[in-house]
């Protein structure tokens, strides 16, 4: 099995370079990654063909025009230059443990999707990871759903399902076979601006069949504090979300495959 690991990023390279340095030190590596960029500028760009020298992998730069929030986009642009057979997709603000490829390697099932869990850093433990690119220890103060760091056999074991409903969905730490998510054809770019697009993916690869694992206890992101983004679409994009629970939609129609 070749993993992609597909990290979303955003004028933001001081997270995003915590996030490489991460995967650096992985105890699989990825067969490539892919930097799916929604628009960052320059610096941004220059940073990450510093990391292509020397990074012990393939890594690619999928950079689209910035205008607007377009995650939906650079995730399918991503995913359509993918060359591995299983997806792993994250937030290019998250601190991945060590064991976070193997983990997800370990998970992937046929007719299955991967939903992983986050550790939430507060703004001043977060200062710390972002200066000395660190993972905080277990003990460090300010951070929530601390026993998500937990990694643990014998309780992922217990604690992981499947779970078959869009409840908890979180883009930033997902996994899935590449197959699959051109099954779907992949995000809906009808979404614009923030929310809801992840969890109407989600609600397709249901209406398709398969099986959502929620995995526990294992191959969990630690989320680098950043202020939320704006909220002001979120009504319209719920109208697209309900449209495809109410109508049983497995495929959106403004999807991946208008890049192949």
């Amino acid at each position: 099995m070749r993993i992609s690991l597909i990290v979303t990023t955003y004028n933001w390279k001081e997270a995003l370079s915590v996030t490489l340095d991460s995967i650096k030190a992985q105890t699989l590596l990825p067969y490539e990654v892919i930097i799916a960029d929604d628009g960052s500028k320059l610096d941004t760009v220059e940073m990450i063909q510093g990391y292509m020298e020397d990074f012990p992998t393939t890594l690619f730069h999928s950079w689209q025009e910035d205008t607007g929030f377009r995650l939906a986009a650079s995730r399918n642009k991503a995913i359509a230059k993918a060359q591995g057979d299983y997806l792993v997709i994250v937030d290019g603000d998250l601190y991945l443990p060590k064991t976070f490829i193997e983990s997800h390697a370990n998970a992937a099932k046929n007719k299955c999707f991967v939903q992983g869990g986050r550790v939430l850093l507060g703004p001043e433990v977060s200062k710390q990871v972002l200066k000395e690119k660190l993972s905080p220890s277990f003990f460090s103060p300010d951070i929530r759903n601390r026993h998500n760091m937990i990694d643990s056999n014998l309780l992922s074991s217990l604690f992981t399902k499947i779970r078959n409903t869009d409840k908890s969905t979180r883009g930033c730490n997902f996994a899935l076979w590449k197959e699959d998510a051109i099954m779907v054809n992949g995000y809906n770019e009808d979404f614009e601006g923030w929310g809801r697009e992840d969890s109407e993916m989600v609600i397709r690869l249901l209406n398709s069949g398969l099986d959502r694992i929620y995995l526990k206890f294992k191959a969990v992101g630690y989320h680098i504090y950043h202020n939320e983004n704006s909220r002001d679409m979120l009504d319209k994009n719920h109208d697209i979300y309900q449209k495809a629970l109410e109508e049983k939609l497995v495929r959106c129609v403004n999807g991946v495959d208008k890049y192949f």
